[in-house]
């Protein structure tokens, strides 16, 4: 992918978690894609999921536990040579928001791995996408 290809695929993934469409979410994993995150230890019990069918279980379970849920795309930081993309964001979720960073490794246009970092709960800043950053 390009940086065009990646800025544009942010900004697709940030719409497919607002419509909370699972299937165009997991459309771009890679059948044994992994993916660590804290909410997914929370979920599941292990902060590592392990191919496309986990992370379709594991991202169910989640979404039927946010009672609302609404991504805000800060920015896409991309490293084309690697492959690397960066979704900055704020995600809000069931009344609390927070700032988010999500990393995405591609390979031949499908994500291999990602992983996800959060701020703490309700910084002061996680409001507005425009503050200074």
């Amino acid at each position: 992918m390009n940086r065009t290809d990646m800025e544009a695929f942010a900004a697709s993934w940030i719409a497919n978690w607002n419509a909370r469409d699972l299937d165009a979410i997991l459309a771009h994993f890679a059948e044994d894609a992994h993916f660590i995150s804290p909410l997914a230890a929370e979920v599941t019990g292990s902060p590592v999921i392990k191919g496309k069918a986990d992370l379709s279980a594991y991202w169910s379970r989640a979404l039927e536990a946010s009672t609302d849920l609404h991504f805000t795309l800060i920015a896409a930081i991309c490293d084309v040579e690697a492959q690397l993309l960066g979704v900055h964001y704020i995600a809000r979720r069931n009344g609390k928001a927070r700032r988010a960073l999500e990393t995405m490794r591609f390979v031949d246009d499908r994500q291999v791995e990602g992983e996800s970092f959060y701020s703490a709960q309700a910084a002061p800043f996680a409001e507005t996408p425009d503050a200074p950053r």
